[in-house]
């Protein structure tokens, strides 16, 4: 009975949150857009072992590319995006997680797109605060039509990085693959880095760049990337966790404005 009553109190807990920022973002928009349910810079961040987790993704495109890559396809212009992310801590190395990514449709509804399973594996650790990290996330989605041309998805993304107590660095080389039958399967490249300079005891200020560079074995010329600077903030403290960030296209095939927010709720056991 202990464990049904935390499962409802934590999908009370999402499900407020999510109307208090669907409430801040839609007055902005005029539309509900395509999937682009995480805008993320892997880092070292991992849960203890039995540790439990729940992230908030959050993010929206004011202004953005209306064309969609496929026909039926949702595209990010004036959408909002929502999804939760359940994690678990395995081993000290090894942490489970779950995506839940949803969207609210053109007609104004609200529609879950499918689901994610991911691993992250991280056998290289920073000690004491200080030092290298590098890990690999594997990911394997099962999405609908409107949200992915491929129903079946699969991701592998390394993680690199260093840091100490005033500056950290990562970057992220992802390949994404399509496995549904009849699709290619050669996967697409994107380079994700992130940079963040310590300001205060819990507030750090950075940049995050996103690279999509297309087909692996044969890269899109620079000018129809997608390419897209964000402006970010990072608070670690209370009541929770955040990351908070405004970007901005930097190629005529990129979104113009897209703005996030990652939230972590606390969770007790």
């Amino acid at each position: 009975m202990v464990l049904v009553y935390d499962i409802v109190s934590l999908y009370k807990t999402m499900n407020h949150i999510q109307k208090i920022l669907l409430g801040l973002l839609l007055p902005v928009l005029s539309h509900a857009g395509g999937m682009q349910d995480e805008i993320q810079v892997y880092t070292d961040d991992i849960n203890a072992p039995g540790e439990n987790g729940l992230e908030l993704h959050v993010n929206a495109t004011p202004s953005g590319i209306t064309q969609p890559n496929y026909p039926g396809a949702l595209t990010n212009a004036h959408g909002v995006r929502f999804t939760p992310e359940l994690s678990r801590g395995l081993t000290r190395t090894t942490e489970l997680g779950l995506y839940l990514p949803s969207a609210y449709t053109s007609e104004g509804k609200y529609q879950m797109a499918g689901m994610k399973l991911r691993l992250k594996w991280l056998p290289i650790q920073a000690e004491e605060n200080a030092g290298y990290f590098a890990g690999m996330n594997f990911e394997l989605g099962v999405l609908k039509p409107q949200f992915s041309e491929s129903a079946k998805t699969a991701e592998i993304r390394n993680i690199l990085g260093w840091k100490n107590s005033s500056w950290l660095i990562a970057v992220n080389p992802i390949f994404d693959f399509n496995i549904s039958p009849g699709l290619p399967h050669t996967p697409t490249f994107m380079l994700a880095t992130k940079l963040n300079r310590r300001l205060t005891e819990s507030v750090w200020i950075g940049w995050e760049h996103y690279n999509d560079r297309g087909p692996y074995n044969n890269a899109l010329p620079p000018f129809q990337q997608s390419k897209m600077n964000f402006l970010v903030m990072d608070y670690v403290g209370q009541p929770f966790d955040f990351n908070v960030g405004i970007g901005k296209g930097a190629t005529a095939n990129s979104d113009r404005w897209t703005v996030k927010a990652i939230i972590d709720v606390p969770i007790n056991d």
